[in-house]
């Protein structure tokens, strides 16, 4: 089952190459006010140079907006009804389809304290018919990919959903792929670099 908004047969890294650009078009700050060097502190937004994680040195441009998103952000990471394996599926399968090699890169790392193999991570870029897990799991791929396509579940994508999660889970689903394609959108167009250490896996 593949979306009709499937990139051209080609390899994933040349797509995502023209999905994120050449150059970084906004640079994490380097100067943050104290009361924003404070929220990073405390909010643990450094990565291990001690520098705050790019993304959001990207985002700390704008400080309001770095401070509500993590509001939402939160929720999707740690209040979730979903399994962190279901919702790191779900986030994988939103970076590949979005093209976003730096959310593909981080979340590869997070997926493999979530239960992904390297094999399930590899797999998240391919047919959801070779997924080597099971069929609801099919069923978070092709939700991801729908709602990519046409901003919406189909039918039998959502029956298949219906008879195993809850709604509070349904509605994570949707706003889980929401959540990290309108990061993906911020990471390509900005040009986000993907931080040192995180290999790029797309």
């Amino acid at each position: 089952m593949v979306a009709p908004s499937d990139p051209p047969a080609r390899a994933w890294s040349l797509y995502c190459q023209i999905m994120t650009g050449d150059s970084t078009r906004i640079f994490p700050i380097e100067d943050p006010s104290p009361e924003v060097a404070d929220f990073i502190d405390r909010a643990g937004l450094k990565g291990p140079n001690g520098k705050p994680i790019n993304i959001f040195g990207t985002l700390a441009h704008h400080p309001d907006l770095l401070r509500r998103w993590m509001v939402f952000a939160g929720h999707i990471m740690a209040k979730n009804t979903l399994s962190p394996r279901d919702r790191e599926i779900l986030i994988l399968r939103a970076g590949v389809r979005c093209g976003s090699r730096y959310e593909f890169a981080q979340h590869a790392q997070i997926a493999k304290d979530c239960d992904l193999s390297d094999d399930d991570i590899e797999a998240a870029k391919g047919p959801i018919d070779a997924w080597p897990g099971s069929d609801l799991e099919k069923a978070l791929l092709s939700a991801t990919d729908e709602l990519h396509a046409r901003q919406r579940i189909d039918d039998t994508t959502w029956a298949s959903l219906s008879e195993h999660y809850s709604t509070e889970q349904l509605l994570d689903i949707v706003f889980t792929v929401g959540q990290y394609t309108l990061v993906s959108m911020l990471l390509n167009t900005a040009g986000v670099a993907i931080d040192d250490g995180i290999p790029d896996l797309l």
